[in-house]
């Protein structure tokens, strides 16, 4: 089986599923474009917890974790399988790298699972997990919790990390899409493409040292984390490619980045 590439997606608002713009439709191409995984592992920045712990539900519900929202969004589902399996495989291969991990029975996926996912593989005929994120633990914790997710690719195992390239609420403000866009936000994210595509991982885990406008753009850092997992699982690609780059709401990166490319024929733009 071929190894598949490690992706890193932006996932927007909750309304992204709803209104997915050019992020969208970037994500939908490259569902197109990728062969059909064997399952599917999630890193999303809405699962936090204080140390790994990964979902065995073997049919995980809907989280609808967000309020004030179109009721549409509330009677979506993402029916897909789980796998308990490849939950059974994450802990150990955590626990091996000497990274504590636990087992949640029964988490369902979060938006930031089951938004990218509706876009991606629309049939949710893949089965899937969740791995949780901790956001106390740094961005050097989650490169190796990587690392040592590394081989799952070489299984048919597709990850997928979901989080955000730039995610600062705090400056949120109803914008259409690219307008408005904040100076530091462009200034972060070219950084960003130049280091990752650099394979500068060691700068990316240091980002909040040697990034331009580090802490605007991410005062928490639950979004960015998800990125540091997908670096560390695609430690060896030899070719990494941001895929797609838009704002949404002057200050929410969208950008998308498809690592280890060079183990698909073909990569969507």
């Amino acid at each position: 089986m071929t190894a598949l590439p490690v992706l890193f997606v932006s996932h927007g608002a909750p309304t992204f599923v709803l209104e997915p713009g050019r992020a969208g439709a970037t994500l939908t191409a490259l569902g197109r474009s990728l062969p059909k995984p064997a399952a599917i592992l999630v890193v999303s920045a809405h699962w936090e917890t204080d140390r790994p712990t990964v979902s065995a539900a073997t049919q995980p519900t809907t989280i609808h974790d967000f309020y004030g929202f179109p009721p549409a969004l509330y009677q979506m589902r993402y029916p897909a399988p789980g796998a308990p399996a490849l939950a059974t495989r994450v802990q150990a291969a955590l626990v091996a790298a000497g990274i504590e991990a636990d087992i949640d029975p029964r988490r369902g996926l979060d938006h930031g699972a089951w938004v990218p996912l509706t876009l991606i593989w629309p049939d949710a005929d893949i089965p899937v997990t969740q791995l949780s994120v901790q956001p106390d633990a740094g961005a050097a914790h989650h490169y190796a919790v990587g690392q040592a997710l590394a081989a799952l690719a070489e299984a048919g195992v597709m990850i997928v990390a979901s989080g955000s390239v730039t995610h600062n609420l705090r400056e949120f403000r109803m914008q259409p899409e690219d307008a408005g866009v904040e100076p530091y936000i462009t200034e972060f994210r070219d950084w960003l493409r130049a280091r990752i595509e650099a394979h500068d991982d060691a700068a990316v885990v240091a980002y909040r040292e040697q990034a331009p406008h580090a802490v605007r753009a991410h005062p928490t850092e639950e979004h960015f984390l998800p990125l540091h997992v997908a670096l560390g699982a695609a430690a060896d690609g030899a070719t990494h490619r941001r895929i797609h780059d838009s704002v949404t709401f002057g200050v929410i990166g969208m950008d998308a980045y498809l690592l280890a490319a060079e183990r698909l024929p073909a990569v969507a733009g």
